[in-house]
């Protein structure tokens, strides 16, 4: 078959690979939107704690805290319909084992110029057990709504073609353009699928971003891997509340956006299994389940051999921040495999990473992991 030219391809369907596409296509590009999975926004865009940084989670990070403020301001702008802004969000200073104590954590927001008013005593919570509270301002979105204003811009969009249950099998040059062959993403039928033709690749696949990388031959991210998970609850007492206690193996419990339930995760807990390779292998993956392989990670949620739930420990953890007038129920839970930098492990930083990795033909290697982050691209292309 002969290849289908485009001026542009993105790797990915998530929130990432969605707002390159639609950043291209409003330049008037012609792009291919390819993802692995039956539909777009399964993974990490979906199941995380859906906060919108506003740079407080990263007191030992300073650029990760700048970055994440820099376009707090913008993105909740362009999705305040999909923004919870109406909830009060404490942060919390643990009495015990913190790396960030209260007199830094101040001295660290007056820095970045956020707000944290210190609250001396409220009856939902045990000062017994913490150091200091901070009354800040930090908002949540909605990933569910989120997802389908991307999925049905993406999908109505003249300038993109979205080539869902596609899985890139190789790639060659010819002539300044990247001509790509792919199989279908499940490799249940791998039929023939056409190839394209393109000047610019952009990878934004998360997880499966050095599985990609390598396909081009370029050079590997060090990466590392969790298989996490985030548990959702109620509270009566605590609903339209959010606390994150910091800085350290610690929890946070925030509204997931404007669903009614509660986010909760636990630096402990959140993490079940960990893969240091710069590939996400993980005891769980089968031959005899193509649709998860190393190269290719599949979703978590929908697997058989998920970890059995932390969240009675999360929450158990959670729970002794809170007086005994804060209760709260644990209804279902989300797993996903999470990717970070290795380097994060030093500052507990989460910074976004923009590479050109070739220049002609062009590739760039797009890896981050705060939404609020989407408009980086915006910087390379």
């Amino acid at each position: 078959m002969q290849p289908e030219k485009f001026d542009a391809v993105v790797l990915g369907g998530g929130i990432f690979g969605c707002y390159a596409a639609l950043y291209l296509a409003g330049k008037g590009a012609r792009v291919a939107l390819i993802e692995k999975e039956s539909q777009l926004f399964q993974k990490a865009s979906l199941v995380n704690q859906a906060r919108l940084h506003g740079g407080y989670h990263y007191p030992r990070s300073i650029a990760t805290a700048a970055l994440s403020d820099e376009h707090k301001e913008r993105f909740t702008r362009e999705h305040r319909q999909f923004v919870n802004s109406s909830f009060e969000k404490y942060y919390a200073i643990d009495r015990f084992g913190s790396f960030t104590d209260a007199g830094q954590f101040e001295r660290f927001c007056q820095y970045l110029k956020i707000p944290c008013k210190r609250i001396p005593e409220h009856p939902l919570f045990n000062y017994q057990r913490l150091e200091a509270l901070y009354l800040t301002t930090e908002y949540s979105f909605d990933p569910v709504l989120l997802r389908n204003y991307y999925v049905n811009k993406v999908e109505n969009s003249p300038n993109i073609t979205v080539q869902k249950s596609t899985r890139l099998e190789s790639t060659t040059q010819s002539a300044g353009s990247w001509v790509l062959t792919f199989r279908e993403g499940d490799l249940q039928q791998p039929g023939p699928l056409a190839p394209i033709e393109t000047p610019i690749v952009i990878n934004a696949t998360y997880a499966a971003t050095n599985a990609v990388n390598r396909l081009f031959g370029v050079r590997d991210l060090d990466l590392t891997h969790e298989i996490s998970e985030i548990a959702f609850l109620t509270s009566e007492q605590f609903k339209n509340k959010g606390l994150t206690v910091m800085d350290g193996p610690f929890s946070s419990i925030m509204p997931f956006g404007l669903s009614g339930f509660l986010s909760l995760s636990s630096v402990a807990y959140t993490h079940h299994k960990i893969s240091y390779d710069n590939l996400p292998h993980f005891d769980c993956q089968v031959p005899e389940d193509p649709s998860c392989v190393p190269a290719a990670p599949g979703i978590c949620t929908n697997c058989p051999r998920r970890p059995k739930s932390n969240a009675y420990k999360m929450l158990r953890q959670m729970q002794q921040y809170f007086s005994d007038a804060a209760q709260f129920t644990h209804w279902f839970s989300y797993f996903t495999i999470k990717s970070k930098l290795k380097t994060s492990y030093i500052d507990d930083g989460r910074p976004t990473d923009i590479s050109v990795l070739s220049e002609k033909p062009k590739l760039i290697c797009l890896f981050a992991g705060k939404v609020n982050s989407i408009y980086e691209i915006e910087k390379i292309v």
